[in-house]
């Protein structure tokens, strides 16, 4: 039996300058189904990103009505934990009506939401084929840049002495257990948008 979990959490305040914040969640998916190109991946995303991905959806699947997104209200309150937490669950809903659906599932701008950090400008370049790399190779990049393994935590803490004589990359490790152990996301710099 397929399946495809999804969990929206550990929202943080992130600064875009001295005027601006916005509060990002981890996306954390764990699946066995065929259709994704890794079966744990984690990344963060920021409300606007969601309504992005709600509308490029819509547009290409328009005969299914998407189910919508928390709403957007001017009284929302970073700072109260009810308001953040609300939007939190609202955002996990959403996502888990998108992933019930064979149709939705099939866009690529779907997959690299979950499974990248590209911004909504690359993911659009890389499904229109004006990029050198596909979906799957920016899923499997994303991955191997971001995701750390015990041996890899254990490698970094002993020094950089040690780390300095193994050559071996972190993607060739990578290749052998990708799948093996849940990611723990970082907070993204904040050049995913502007």
């Amino acid at each position: 039996q397929e399946f495809v979990t999804v969990l929206v959490r550990d929202p943080r305040t992130q600064k875009e300058d001295s005027w601006h914040s916005y509060i990002d969640y981890e996306i954390f998916i764990h699946t066995n189904s065929m259709c994704f190109t890794r079966k744990t991946s984690c990344v963060r995303r920021r409300f606007r990103e969601f309504v992005w991905l709600r509308q490029r959806l819509q547009s290409n699947a328009v005969l299914i009505q998407l189910p919508e997104l928390p709403s957007k209200t001017p009284f929302f309150n970073m700072n109260n934990p009810h308001h953040v937490d609300h939007r939190r669950q609202g955002l996990q809903e959403f996502l888990e009506k998108i992933l019930q659906d064979a149709l939705l599932l099939s866009d690529s701008r779907l997959h690299l939401f979950l499974q990248t950090q590209l911004s909504p400008e690359d993911m659009e370049a890389c499904v229109s084929g004006q990029t050198k790399y596909s979906v799957a190779d920016a899923i499997h990049k994303f991955a191997s840049l971001n995701r750390r393994f015990p041996i890899e935590e254990e490698e970094r803490k002993k020094g950089k002495n040690d780390a300095d004589s193994d050559s071996e990359s972190s993607s060739s490790r990578l290749r052998a257990s990708d799948d093996s152990i849940a990611c723990g996301c970082k907070a993204s710099p904040a050049s995913e948008e502007s």
